[in-house]
């Protein structure tokens, strides 16, 4: 049996160390993820791998009509709840090592676009160990989309990404997004283990032809990677790891 609150904690602690909620954020977030798992404890299910689909879809309907928590929610308290539910378990994917996410698929009051297609767990692994290690500029590939799959980036905020902006010691790295913003992100080790390798072996190969210019993420002539480059990227990875889809940078994120 999974130690449900112990999960929650480090999920909670793992955002106040990333800094990328408020402390009332955080709040609103506990109270909707303890109210799941209180759910999920009424329905004796133990494991966050055994709640399915049909599980989520239940809880979601009760909670919509207020047979959960007593009020019917609004769109914007239901988006919530529902972001709340997902970025828990992003994070027990990434960090506790739990496979599925019947939360994934579902979609959000006030969204309007279709939603978008999506990489389950095995497919992201099997792209992600589709690379060679032993060439520099596979290690950089590999490096470039685990970074994006750990830290939830755009292609264009993965392009623009210096050396300066990555804290190896403490797990984090800077990103300027959207208005000029910036946002301090975690990465797991695994994640760090492969931008350390690339620092080490991979970059300075890729750099000898030219000068330093301080971006992470450069070209086989050294210059800085493009999001052009690292969209070529997706599709060739995809197809070389068999994987039955057309793969674009938004389906890592």
């Amino acid at each position: 049996m999974e130690d449900f609150e112990r999960s929650l904690d480090r999920f909670l602690a793992r955002i106040r160390m990333s800094r990328t909620g408020s402390a009332d954020t955080e709040d609103a977030y506990r109270r909707d993820i303890e109210r799941f798992l209180e759910y999920l404890r009424n329905r004796k299910i133990t494991s966050f791998e055994d709640v399915t689909k049909e599980d989520m879809s239940s809880y979601i309907t009760l909670l919509r009509s207020g047979e959960i928590g007593g009020t019917p929610l609004s769109n914007s308290s239901y988006d919530r709840n529902l972001s709340a539910l997902k970025s828990f378990y992003r994070y027990l994917n990434r960090e506790e090592g739990i496979e599925n996410n019947p939360v994934r698929m579902f979609k959000g009051a006030s969204a309007r676009r279709k939603l978008p297609e999506y990489l389950t767990f095995d497919q992201m692994e099997t792209l992600l160990n589709s690379f060679d290690l032993e060439k520099p500029s596979e290690i950089r590939d590999r490096c470039m989309l685990e970074v994006m799959y750990a830290c939830g980036l755009r292609v264009s905020e993965c392009a623009r990404l210096l050396m300066k902006d990555i804290d190896l010691q403490a797990g984090f790295l800077s990103v300027i997004g959207k208005e000029s913003k910036e946002r301090i992100v975690p990465f797991y080790r695994r994640c760090g283990q492969l931008i350390a390798l690339y620092l080490e072996k991979a970059r300075p190969e890729l750099m000898k032809s030219h000068e330093e210019h301080g971006f992470l993420f450069v070209s086989q002539r050294g210059t800085p990677i493009t999001s052009r480059s690292i969209q070529n990227l997706c599709e060739k990875a995809g197809e070389r790891a068999g994987i039955p889809m057309h793969i674009h940078p938004h389906m890592i994120r």
